[in-house]
């Protein structure tokens, strides 16, 4: 890989087109370069044969197809994966396989750190580093399909990898056009092809930007919610001082690409003494009065440091009943990957913000 080659990874069909042009070929060949990138994960243009060798010379010349590394692949007693994502200029992500019997959802990352501090979740100690380019997204779904030897794109939908959560580490929402622009490339039919229907975005609630995901993408939308009160939220989920609850509700009971068929999830960590009541879950009911709408209970998940204490098993399940005599579904999730640190709320890496030396400071 040398600094003149560009990575065909990550950019949209008609960014793929201009290229193309730009080395004086017809656009339509863009069609071809797409099948073999998402559809049957090739890397290398020898490999692809369709595409003539004249062509085939030139995007040797100026192109490549180029991933992410894999920095540290860890697979847990349940089954569990998880990959240390290596990027070009060193910084890390993880990314997340949590498989089911008979498929299975990729959690990835939007975010190199976090810009948000909530204060269960271990991804919130690590400052904001970097957005992720629309590559480095759309590689963490390829490196997943690699691990498991899924190209190309089964026809029959059958496969391991066939969901996607956006919530990983980072907020989605705050690298908005980089995590749309790659969920549209494998939302793409002639690609990789996963339905919208099968990607959930989860945000901790930046309400400007989520009836844009609605309309733009469509894509199911979780909510990190955890508090059905603010003051409690505020020191939680900080962002809430920024958009209160009302605000954050009255976005999800106008979300365009939710139905009776397509419920928002509330996701809701469960900690001891903190948000687990009985008071609390009937709150949680009139909360989301006239949203479509599940919830996800999640028992915190401890990690080094942490202050918070999952709550007791007869709490959370008193709690689901609530929900449940409500009229709402409200699993309590197992959790996967904790051998790993790689349940919820677990994710991090040792990438840092380059401080800026007094010299660069200057001027």
């Amino acid at each position: 890989m040398t600094d003149t080659h560009k990575n065909l990874v990550g950019l949209s069909r008609e960014q793929l087109a201009a290229e193309l042009t730009l080395i004086d070929e017809k656009p339509f060949r863009a069609k071809q370069l797409w099948h073999w990138i998402y559809h049957q994960g090739v890397t290398d243009f020898d490999l692809m044969t369709s595409i003539g060798k004249p062509l085939r010379e030139k995007l040797h010349a100026a192109y490549e197809v180029r991933k992410p590394e894999v920095g540290l692949e860890q697979t847990s007693s349940d089954r569990t994966r998880k990959w240390l994502v290596k990027f070009e200029d060193g910084n890390e992500a993880e990314t997340v396989y949590i498989p089911e019997d008979d498929r299975g959802a990729i959690c990835m990352s939007s975010q190199v750190g976090c810009t948000l501090t909530c204060t269960f979740c271990h991804t919130g100690t690590q400052r904001l580093v970097r957005n992720l380019t629309p590559a480095e997204i759309v590689g963490q779904f390829m490196l997943a399909r690699d691990s498991y030897n899924e190209w190309p794109t089964p026809q029959d939908g059958g496969r391991m990898i066939s969901n996607i959560v956006m919530m990983g580490m980072g907020e989605p929402l705050f690298n908005y056009e980089n995590v749309a622009t790659a969920l549209k490339i494998i939302m793409d039919g002639e690609g990789i092809a996963l339905s919208k229907r099968r990607i959930t975005l989860s945000t901790s609630g930046v309400v400007p930007e989520i009836e844009r995901c609605g309309t733009e993408l469509g894509v199911n939308l979780a909510i990190s919610l955890h508090a059905v009160r603010d003051d409690l939220r505020e020191v939680l989920v900080p962002i809430n001082k920024k958009y209160p609850l009302h605000e954050l509700l009255n976005a999800c009971r106008t979300y365009p690409a939710s139905n009776n068929a397509r419920r928002i999830t509330f996701e809701y960590v469960m900690l001891d003494g903190i948000n687990d009541s009985e008071t609390d879950a009937r709150e949680l009911l009139k909360l989301v009065k006239g949203i479509p709408a599940k919830f996800n209970l999640i028992p915190f998940n401890p990690w080094p440091g942490s202050n918070y204490h999952c709550s007791k098993p007869e709490t959370i399940k008193r709690f689901s009943e609530i929900l449940l005599d409500g009229g709402y579904s409200a699993p309590i999730r197992v959790p996967r990957g904790r051998d790993i640190m790689a349940a919820c709320g677990q994710l991090k890496s040792e990438s840092e913000r380059l401080k800026k030396s007094p010299r660069a400071a200057v001027g």
